[in-house]
């Protein structure tokens, strides 16, 4: 058991920036919330608390936080943490220092807009890896994944896992999950799609303060804490993670839908 404990910090400490804080936080606050220490009204999304004075700012970021109750606080933590990882380690979008940052605060801003302004959803996590998952498909198309007990396309995996939160959760809950999908295929759209066969500019650029703040102004490569950081150019060694009901090449996982804070 405490071999195991070992084995999985050992894990999360040599995992990505990026990824470690998010896990991290999402960790700290579901398991506040779900133990009652906090009252999960105080981290959920909500305009007319965030633009009032004092404006309640950091439901902007805590929304995307609160994982769901039992199983699902496990599950959602470990998906989010293989999904998140495996971008910002191996997805060659995201090349230069800083770049997977950019890409979460994109595609965040546009789930904060479509689903907490227009639709009025209240919490963003299904969401978020929602969108890092049809990021990871679209990066991986070609290749199999193994979604529950099927082996299916893995461009297929974002849609079947939609399809099995409509099933269990209803539209509503498929609906604010798929603004992921909205977000991601966005991101997609601007800085592949249409500077490749439009030629179009890509506006989505990493500022350079963000670039330095990731360590783009060392060496190609270095070894920190987290790993192994490579400059664009570089080749970077690819990272096999464990899946538990789905998978991607006998690794990635996928999973179903979670539940809304005060769902059944």
């Amino acid at each position: 058991m405490s071999g195991g404990g070992v084995d999985i910090m050992d894990r999360f400490w040599s995992a990505p920036p990026v990824t470690r804080t998010i896990v991290a936080a999402m960790f700290i606050e579901s398991a506040l919330v779900h133990s009652g220490l906090i009252n999960g009204l105080r981290v959920v999304f909500y305009s007319p608390w965030i633009f009032k004075f004092p404006p309640e700012l950091w439901r902007l970021l805590s929304s995307f936080l609160l994982t769901g109750g039992g199983f699902s606080f496990v599950f959602d933590l470990y998906f989010m943490f293989t999904y998140a990882s495996g971008l910002e380690l191996n997805s060659p979008r995201f090349g230069q220092p800083g770049d997977f940052f950019t890409y979460v605060v994109f595609v965040a801003s546009v789930i904060l807009v479509i689903g907490g302004l227009v639709l009025s959803s209240h919490i963003f996590t299904q969401a978020l890896l929602l969108a890092f998952i049809y990021t990871f498909a679209q990066d991986n198309r070609g290749k199999k994944a193994h979604f529950i007990i099927l082996q299916i396309p893995v461009e297929l995996l974002p849609w079947a896992m939609l399809t099995l939160t409509l099933i269990m959760g209803g539209p509503t809950a498929a609906l604010q999950q798929g603004v992921g999908v909205i977000a991601a295929h966005l991101y997609d759209f601007l800085t592949r799609l249409y500077p490749t066969f439009q030629g179009g500019r890509n506006y989505i650029q990493t500022p350079a303060a963000i670039k330095r703040y990731f360590g783009a102004d060392r060496s190609a490569f270095s070894h920190k804490t987290y790993g192994t950081s490579f400059r664009q150019g570089q080749n970077v060694p690819q990272q096999q993670s464990r899946g538990w009901t789905s998978g991607f090449s006998s690794g990635w996982s996928g999973r179903g839908a979670g539940r809304r804070l005060g769902g059944d």
